[in-house]
């Protein structure tokens, strides 16, 4: 099972920092007061917003960007005027670095989000401290209780939190942690197979009050005209802009798809 063998991978990197240290840097992220951009605004900007995502490689795909100059792909994002970008931390399966996301996130004006399999509070506490907007939080990788911890840890840290599901009883959990941003996952973590139905069918399962994301194997202005019908209010696209020469025209495509 992948998500078991990624939330045990991302368990060992917690615990082999010391806890003290650990403490210090959730103590320092406290005493941040300046807010970085507004994840959750941008996303619920008018029509169907995109988050453009910044990796290196996946366990489906190996490896996607040989060449991969993360600075001037994120500035092609902005340039593109994505709404948001999502930045790759996590280390054995998808070759992310968290210095990736503090240079982006130094770099560009628009929000950004930690995305990694996260199950302890020091990293979210390093998102804030890289200068994230907000974090991952996979409902299928937490207990409720700790979903519930970090979400309001999240909240207290003045960062947003993108809480993914991946089925009907996720979505409940996850509006009852406090969740305000829910994405539905269209790939399965646990045998990574995608399918764009999935989004559809468990749309109308999110409330009114929180902002809807559609997430992975998005690749064509057809399946976002879909989505956007859908309701959804973002959308995150990985692959389909890491592979694409041109962001600009690629951005531009995708966006097409809502008023097709």
């Amino acid at each position: 099972m992948i998500l078991t063998q990624l939330v045990a991978g991302s368990q060992r990197r917690v615990q082999a920092v010391p806890l003290a240290e650990r403490m210090a840097l959730e103590q320092r992220a406290r005493q941040m007061t300046a807010p970085a951009p507004s994840f959750k605004r941008a996303l619920a900007q008018p029509g169907l917003t995109i988050i453009g995502e910044v990796k290196r490689a996946s366990p489906s795909k190996g490896l996607i960007a040989p060449d991969f100059d993360y600075l001037q792909i994120a500035q092609d994002y902005q340039n593109a005027k994505i709404d948001a970008i999502s930045v790759l931390t996590e280390p054995d399966y998808f070759q992310g670095r968290l210095a990736y996301l503090e240079a982006i996130a130094a770099t560009v004006t628009v929000p950004t989000l930690r995305k990694d399999f996260i199950v302890d509070a020091s990293q979210v506490a390093a998102a804030r401290v890289a200068g994230a907007s907000a974090v991952l939080l996979i409902v299928a990788a937490l207990d409720p209780d700790q979903l519930k911890r970090l979400l309001d840890l999240t909240h207290a840290l003045q960062l947003d939190a993108l809480v993914e599901a991946h089925t009907a009883a996720d979505i409940k959990q996850a509006v009852a942690a406090g969740a305000d941003i829910i994405g539905i996952n269209n790939r399965n973590l646990q045998d990574f197979s995608v399918d764009i139905a999935t989004s559809q069918q468990l749309r109308q399962q999110i409330p009114a009050t929180c902002l809807a994301v559609a997430e992975s194997g998005i690749q064509t202005p057809s399946q976002v005209h879909q989505l956007a019908t859908a309701g959804f209010d973002a959308i995150l696209v990985g692959e389909t802009l890491m592979r694409a020469p041109d962001k600009a025209a690629a951005v531009a495509q995708l966006r097409a798809g809502v008023v097709a």
